[in-house]
């Protein structure tokens, strides 16, 4: 994936979205549901009913991107719909885009000191 930069704001549109929706309609949920404007530079992230599914939408300047990745196992770890929008850190994005569970990495512990 090409990405978007260590700076980027990114909103997750917690629940599920119709990905059936592609560069308009997506741009409608970032702006009708999540209050962004589309063409801000922000990343926009949406996952599917099934989970296994996710479309980042983000404006690099000269028009939108959509990214969309399918795993063939498991599924994304999504905020529930009570919580409206979320929001990460670029390094959570790519977390995220690679299936790992950005909400609780297991490698937050600090390093066992070896004696």
């Amino acid at each position: 994936m090409i990405a978007p930069g260590p700076g980027v704001r990114v909103y997750l549109a917690c629940g599920v979205t119709d990905m059936r929706k592609g560069i308009a309609g997506l741009s409608a949920v970032a702006q009708e549901v999540l209050r962004q404007r589309p063409a801000s530079g922000a990343v926009f992230a949406f996952r599917g009913r099934r989970g296994d599914r996710i479309k980042l939408l983000y404006w690099d300047g000269q028009g939108f991107c959509l990214y969309y990745k399918v795993l063939e196992r498991g599924r994304f770890p999504w905020p529930s719909p009570a919580d409206g929008t979320a929001r990460l850190t670029a390094a959570q994005l790519a977390m995220l885009w690679e299936g790992i569970d950005w909400r609780r990495p297991a490698w937050t512990a600090p390093p066992r000191r070896v004696v």
